[in-house]
């Protein structure tokens, strides 16, 4: 059965589910930032998934890459799995800006993070939704 892992439950919020994946929205209002999470159990590498659910996997991507896009209009947009500190497989979307706080390092580890407020998250997380074409 599968099951967020505990860091990623905790670091974000959720911004609702495709038919693949958990779409999450990271706790750092200095970067739009979203993660894809298949909800596969036990799922760690990209090559683990079988050939459908790995073109989802892709599908999915590009729809969040497109909404970010549109409603970011980032200089660039970072998209990595790493999976360093999360075992779980995982895939972030991250709007950069050339005037933004870590630019041009990467984001994780430079500063720490600076929590949405309450109506912060409420805002962005409704703006997602409403792009995405999600309930919640």
């Amino acid at each position: 059965m599968f099951k967020l892992d505990p860091r990623l439950e905790r670091d974000t919020y959720v911004v609702g589910e495709l038919p693949l994946c958990c779409v999450l929205l990271m706790n750092d209002s200095q970067f739009p930032w979203l993660i894809l999470v298949p909800r596969i159990e036990n799922a760690v590498e990209i090559c683990q998934l079988n050939a459908k659910d790995r073109l989802q996997f892709w599908q999915e991507s590009h729809q969040v890459s497109e909404a970010m896009m549109a409603l970011f209009a980032p200089d660039k947009l970072n998209i990595a799995a790493l999976g360093n500190m999360v075992k779980q497989l995982h895939l972030h979307h991250v709007a950069r800006y050339t005037n933004d706080v870590a630019w041009p390092q990467p984001v994780w580890g430079k500063q720490p993070a600076m929590n949405y407020s309450a109506e912060q998250a409420s805002v962005q997380l409704k703006r997602l939704r409403n792009k995405l074409n999600m309930e919640k």
